[in-house]
């Protein structure tokens, strides 16, 4: 079962055992093999701490692109940040964003791909942004 808690004006997610959704947790999984699992099966996903400036910035940006990632707050350590660094390698804690499986990075990085216009592109093309709606 998936919940969202209201917390400082944003919402928490919080993972609990279950068999129905996808993100959830199978009690027998290590931690290193959920980390691998989430970031497999979402097309963007960050973990992120609410008391992070730049995690806030980071999901604040994508939201202005239109898009909404799969968002893993590491405050009560659901998952340990000691295992994020992921096909990019690069530092291991929050704010860490994955587009399509693979590691961006941190603000820093995706700042970057979005000034050389090359992360909406890449959004489309892992399907976390679709281009065929018109407003």
């Amino acid at each position: 079962m998936m919940q969202d808690v209201r917390r400082h004006g944003g919402f928490r997610l919080e993972l609990t055992p279950t068999t129905t959704s996808p993100l959830s947790i199978d009690v027998m999984e290590s931690t290193e093999m959920r980390i691998q699992r989430l970031i497999m099966e979402n097309p963007l996903i960050i973990f992120s701490k609410s008391s992070c400036c730049m995690c806030h910035v980071m999901k604040r940006l994508l939201a202005t692109i239109g898009v909404h990632p799969t968002v893993i707050e590491l405050d009560d350590d659901e998952i340990g940040e000691a295992n994020m660094a992921g096909e990019g390698g690069g530092g291991g804690g929050p704010p860490a964003v994955f587009i399509g499986g693979t590691r961006v990075g941190g603000l820093e990085s995706l700042v970057a791909l979005h000034l050389s216009n090359q992360l909406v592109p890449r959004l489309v093309e892992v399907g976390a942004l679709r281009t065929d709606l018109v407003l």
